[in-house]
């Protein structure tokens, strides 16, 4: 019987963390997959080990602490202090409706050869955003692809389950290349740089509507300006994802960048030159640019980049194939 060993890893929210592991100790019964919890306290000053203490007669349930501040360091610490042959990566803002583990243990039982899973993830705002921040809810980590399980290019990070064996072979396990968002920095690629490489390895990535999740967005997260912030990070973050899996030369690499980068510039421009013809609604048409600007700006980091280090990246996620 397989085994899932869900990571929460947090920061300061133990409030958010007391409504997670509570629905965690709700789940309905699993009949084919073992599971169990590890909280990975990422340096936090509140009273969270008093939280998960609260839980433990509730669920398998253990607590260590990560000191070194980085949701990166705290999910290689989750995955060095597990073992279970599937590891799920819970944040401290996602509550997991009844039936997710169970729905996870049998996509796991019906496809067990895969790299991993991802669930329906539902957005639950605090405070009610405005209609252009809610069309960009794949900014927000959003994942609701209709009602049919299938396979996919990539996985957001709210809630993936991935294979341990699959980390292995496409060498995340040995160490990730791409640091994710640490502190206010809302810059990462950590969920992207998992996904990209356990598919690269020839894993595949499948999703299961059944999984429900809901991600809490808090007001802070509501507004235009927010969107335009996260805009510009995912721009700058698909620079170097792309580098991942670019199966070329690093000249090859750059141009193609920078052609993609134009394309997304001038549809960008034109779009907000539209709007502000028609007098139209401009948020859209700004958190475009600011994702084309984010994206000129992580080309420019990448060619900041020591030779060495562009090395390690380029073509990381193709290389590994079985």
């Amino acid at each position: 019987m397989a085994h899932l060993d869900i990571v929460i890893c947090t920061h300061n929210r133990s409030a958010a963390l007391d409504r997670v592991l509570d629905r965690l100790a709700a789940q309905q019964a699993v009949t084919d997959m073992s599971w169990s919890v590890l909280v990975v306290d990422n340096a936090s000053s509140d009273d969270t080990p008093a939280i998960v203490a609260r839980y433990v007669g509730e669920l398998e349930l253990r607590y260590v602490l990560e000191p070194r501040l980085g949701l990166t360091h705290a999910r290689q610490r989750g995955f060095s202090e597990t073992s279970g042959e599937w590891i799920g990566f819970v944040d401290d803002d996602n509550l997991l409706d009844p039936g997710w583990v169970a729905a996870i243990g049998h996509a796991i039982h019906t496809f067990p050869e895969a790299g991993g899973f991802g669930g329906r993830v539902v957005l639950e705002w605090e405070v009610e955003p405005p209609a252009a921040v809610v069309s960009f809810g794949f900014c927000f980590a959003e994942q609701d692809l209709g009602d049919e399980p299938r396979e996919l290019e990539s996985l957001v990070g709210a809630g993936m389950v991935l294979s341990r064996k699959a980390l292995h072979a496409c060498g995340w396990a040995v160490g990730p290349l791409l640091a994710d968002r640490i502190g206010k920095s809302l810059v990462s690629g950590g969920d992207a740089e998992m996904a990209v490489r356990v598919r690269g390895a020839g894993y595949a990535l499948r999703y299961e509507p059944r999984a429900v999740m809901r991600h809490l967005m808090p007001a802070s997260r509501s507004t235009s300006a927010y969107l335009l912030r996260i805009n510009r990070s995912l721009g700058v973050t698909s620079a170097a994802v792309s580098l991942l899996i670019w199966a070329g030369d690093y000249q090859g690499w750059r141009q193609s960048a920078r052609d993609d980068n134009k394309g997304r510039m001038r549809q960008a421009i034109a779009g907000l030159w539209w709007s502000l013809r028609a007098g139209q609604e401009r948020v859209a048409a700004v958190a475009w640019l600011a994702y084309a600007l984010g994206q000129r700006e992580g080309i420019a980091r990448v060619g900041r980049m020591t030779p060495a280090r562009r090395d390690a990246l380029l073509g990381a996620a193709v290389q590994s194939r079985r």
